[in-house]
């Protein structure tokens, strides 16, 4: 797999102003969601993407991620979205169920406007709350956020490649 990554961070959809990214994250289990999305920001920052080009939106879990990702990108400033979100077994209802929900409307978003959504929502089969978990964990959370970094500006070079290929 090509891991180039662009030194250029200029928009998909608006080729005069930087990258515009959303981050929208979960309040649930929020100390381990706060790691991936400060890991995404800083490599985004390191790849080009300002700061103040990075919008972060704070949802109360991961169920609610998808909504806002479809505002966001039906909206047009953005040109793309990351969600950052940890959905675990609580015991109340199965965790498959939210992560199949969470993950499918990512997609969809995705698919019906265009704008590329990427996920740094893990779904762990097995999490328990206590140290070892929550330390593994949160250390995972940071390799998946600098990797959806990543992901993120590779795929919209990719974008921006097919979209002058086709003009």
């Amino acid at each position: 797999m090509n891991q180039m990554i662009p030194t250029t961070v200029s928009s998909t959809r608006h080729p005069t102003r930087p990258l515009r990214i959303a981050v929208i994250a979960s309040a649930w289990h929020g100390d381990i969601v706060e790691r991936g999305r400060s890991a995404l920001c800083a490599e985004l920052a390191r790849l080009g993407v300002p700061p103040d080009c990075v919008a972060s939106y704070d949802v109360p879990g991961a169920f609610e991620i998808p909504l806002l990702a479809q505002r966001l990108a039906r909206h047009g400033d953005v040109d793309a979205v990351v969600a950052c979100g940890f959905v675990v077994d609580g015991g109340i209802y199965r965790h498959e169920f939210v992560a199949a929900a969470v993950i499918d409307g990512l997609m969809r978003v995705q698919l019906d406007t265009g704008v590329p959504v990427l996920s740094c929502v893990l779904t762990p089969q097995a999490f328990h709350e206590h140290e070892v978990h929550q330390r593994f964990f949160a250390g995972h959370m940071v390799d998946k956020g600098v990797e959806v970094a990543r992901a993120c500006v590779r795929t919209l070079a990719l974008v921006r490649e097919l979209d002058a290929a086709t003009a």
